[in-house]
Parts: structure tokens; sequence; C-alpha cells
């Protein structure tokens, strides 16, 4: 009997040992998240992996946000690219252009059977990642706008109102004059992201055109235009009020110089995106940190509109199995849940992409408890988006952009007058977009 049974547990083991165990269908995320964001977006990975059994998203860092969407195309030509891959706002021309390369996600979601009601996103983030006939093409992820932080302390040594953030561009430079004249701190105002605040998002809250064909929204065949009255006036003011200390500036491209300078209370105001709210929160460790919109320019306009987004989506590539699309879709349904999206949004400083985890925010006291929190959501939502206010939408944009900052440094330095400076950008961004208009024809 001893033996039989040693012979029917050999029998059992070799029968379970031939049964394959199922495998787990894995997903994998390029992203451009680093240090407690890339942390965040691995705990958001991670919580979809847990709460069921059939796949695994595995998040993969790659770098910048243009070394990833690099990474991307050149994966794809070697057939060798993840399921979905982050790509930032700037890249969506680019992708859109990509015939054949990904999976439009308001087909993916239907082709899955998965819920997908697109009412229920923020309208100014859909609109950016939406087609002409308002498919959306990507999920919306991590998206922010530009917003203006402000010294307490600083304001109260300077004679200021604590409480009262400037409104007007007129009074940012009361304010800055009031602040330095009493040596409350050596210079006004910093700003991160010249292109993305100073240029795009300033002919945006003066409802003025960016470029031609609704701001590049209507088709490759549109120019930029942004050399207008309203950003001529603004840029003269900048290099005036460098010239005077009122201003200093960060540098280029997301101007990394820019918040050291107000976190190390140098400067006593500072505009850079919602999404590093946490962040100067964690390091203005010495004073008390005021939250507000962007300021405008209240001759030119009696009600700004709304700001643009900033910040990127996941978009799906092809070439993968239908498993894998359907671990994409229910990993998508998962990540616009209002229970992950409030706790991304509250965590990051990101807009909630959609409605619904705005309210649980405002349920759960999130907004009244954190002052300032909805300052992005409220600029972003204001009003009704027109042509000029939606967004700007252009192929190989980074590289415009980095045409702006050469000639914003050019104004700077005394080379140019804004007036040439921004002609001279408008030109040599017009060929960058006749350029990728060809390569992509």
């Amino acid at each position: 009997m001893f033996k039989n049974a040693l012979l029917l547990s050999a029998g059992l083991t070799a029968v379970l040992a031939a049964t394959p165990v199922q495998a787990q269908t894995e997903i994998t995320w390029w992203h451009a998240m680093s240090a407690e964001l890339g942390e965040k977006l691995e705990e958001v990975a991670q919580g979809f992996n847990d709460s069921q059994t059939e796949y695994k998203v595995t998040p993969v860092f790659k770098g910048t946000y243009p070394e990833t969407l690099t990474a991307a195309i050149a994966a794809f030509r070697a057939n060798e690219q993840p399921a979905i891959v982050q790509v930032y706002e700037v890249g969506t021309g680019t992708m859109m252009a990509a015939q054949g390369a990904h999976y439009p996600v308001h087909q993916l979601m239907t082709d899955k059977g998965e819920p997908w009601d697109p009412s229920g996103f923020l309208q100014p983030v859909v609109g950016y990642y939406s087609d002409t006939e308002g498919n959306i093409l990507s999920m919306p992820f991590n998206s922010s706008t530009p917003i203006f932080y402000y010294n307490k302390d600083v304001f109260e040594k300077a004679g200021l109102d604590p409480e009262v953030a400037p409104k007007t561009w007129a009074e940012v430079e009361e304010f800055s004059r009031k602040i330095v004249d009493s040596g409350a701190a050596r210079c006004g105002f910093t700003t991160a992201w010249i292109t993305w605040i100073h240029t795009e998002n300033m002919a945006a809250l003066h409802d003025q055109p960016f470029g031609t064909l609704e701001n590049g929204f209507g088709g490759m065949g549109a120019e930029f235009t942004f050399n207008n009255e309203v950003n001529v006036k603004h840029w003269d003011n900048l290099k005036r009020w460098s010239d005077e200390g009122l201003f200093q500036y960060g540098g280029p491209v997301g101007g990394n110089d820019a918040q050291p300078k107000f976190v190390s209370q140098e400067c006593a105001m500072f505009m850079n995106s919602s999404a590093g709210r946490a962040g100067v929160i964690r390091n203005a460790t010495d004073f008390e940190v005021g939250f507000a919109p962007l300021p405008y320019y209240d001759d030119v306009i009696d009600e700004p509109k709304n700001s643009i987004i900033g910040g990127a989506t996941l978009w799906v590539l092809n070439g993968k199995s239908d498993e894998v699309y359907d671990g994409v879709a229910k990993f998508f349904t998962y990540l616009s849940s209002p229970e992950v999206q409030a706790d991304w949004h509250q965590f990051t400083g990101y807009l909630p992409i959609t409605n619904a985890a705005y309210e649980l925010g405002q349920e759960q006291g999130y907004y009244a408890e954190n002052p300032g929190s909805d300052i992005a959501i409220e600029q972003i939502m204001r009003g009704t988006p027109s042509e000029n206010s939606k967004g700007v939408r252009f192929g190989n944009l980074t590289q415009a952009r980095d045409v702006v900052d050469s000639e914003f440094e050019a104004l700077l330095a005394g080379q140019k007058t804004a007036q040439e400076a921004l002609d001279s950008a408008v030109e040599r961004g017009n060929q960058i977009l006749r350029d990728f208009e060809a390569s992509n024809s």
C-alpha cells in the first residue's frame, strides 16, 4: 500500500508539473517621470497589478520627454515598441502624423467593450488630444497648466497684503517695485517656460492666435503668427523689467534656475506649471506660499480666456497582440477611475482628468484644506475655449520652442528688439513647420 501511495503521489506530481500555469500578459509602459513622480507612477501601475491577476503593467523610465519620444519612434521602426508610451503635449502633432503607428484610444476602448464616456473628462484636456471629429486619440494622464506662485512673507515685509496676488501685469510691475525698493527681496519675479507661459499662454489668455489653421489643429499647412502686438508688448516689458532688476530670467526650456530663485527667496513671485506645486511647497520651508491665476493685460482684454495645458498623455502603439490590448483597455479604465485620478492629482499637482475625480476631491474636503490647490482647475475651466485658447498643435514644436528661447535670449542680450526677436522666431519656426510637413506628406 505504501509503495502504491508513493507511485500515486509521483504520478500526481508529474501531472501537476505538466499542467501549464496561466501566465500574466505583460504590458510595457515607457514613461518620462523620475524622482517622486516616477515613484508615484510606479505605485499607480502596482495598484492595477494588485487589482487583478490577468495582466501586469511594467513601467520603464526612458529619460526626458524628448528622449522617450525619440526612443519610442526608433523602437517602433525596429518592431520593438512598448504597448504604451507617455508623450508630452508638444509631441501630439508628431504622433498624429505617424499614420499607422498608434491605436486611437477611443477606438481601443470601443473595440474592447470598456466604459468610455468622453463627456466625463475635463473638456480643455481632452479637446487638445482629439482629432477634428472630436475623437480622443490618446489617454489623458498627467495634464497641467501654468499658475502664479508668490511669497506671502515677502509681501508682508514689503507692505503688501499677503492674501492678495497681482491680477494684472501692471500690478506685477507695481508689486515688484515695492518689493525691490523695500529690500524685501532682490527681485520681483522669475519664471519657468518663456515659450509655454509667456508666448503660447500669453496669446491664449488674451484670445490672440498663435498660428493659422486654429493654432495648428486644422492641419500641417499651418504657420506661426505669434509675433503679434500682445506678445511684442509683453517681451518689451520683460526686457525692460530685466534691465531694471525687477525680473530675473530663469533659463531656457523649462527654466531650471527659476524655482531655486523663488524657494531661496531671491525672487518674490514665480510662474511655473501647476505640477510643480508639491515641489514648491516641499522646498519652501521658510515661508508661506500663495497661489493665484496667471496675470493678464487688462488694457487688452477685460476677462482673460482659459490657460492651455501642458503635461502628457499615454499613446497606445500598434503591433501588439489582442491580449495586450485587452489589458491596456482595462488599465485605462482603472487609470481614469475617480479614486485613482483624485489620488494622482492631489499628490502631484497635475489636473484631475475627469469631472468625477474633481468632484471626489471636493467631497473629501481636499481643496478646502489646501487653499490654492484648485487654482489650476478654475483657470483652465474659465469660460469656453476659443480657437485661440484651446491649445497649440504643431509638428516638431519642441524645435520651434528652442528657437523661441534663443530669440528671447538675444532680446535680453540687447541684440534685438522684441519685434525683431519675435519676427525671427516666427520665420525660423515656419521653416521647421515646412520641413515637418515635407517629411510627413
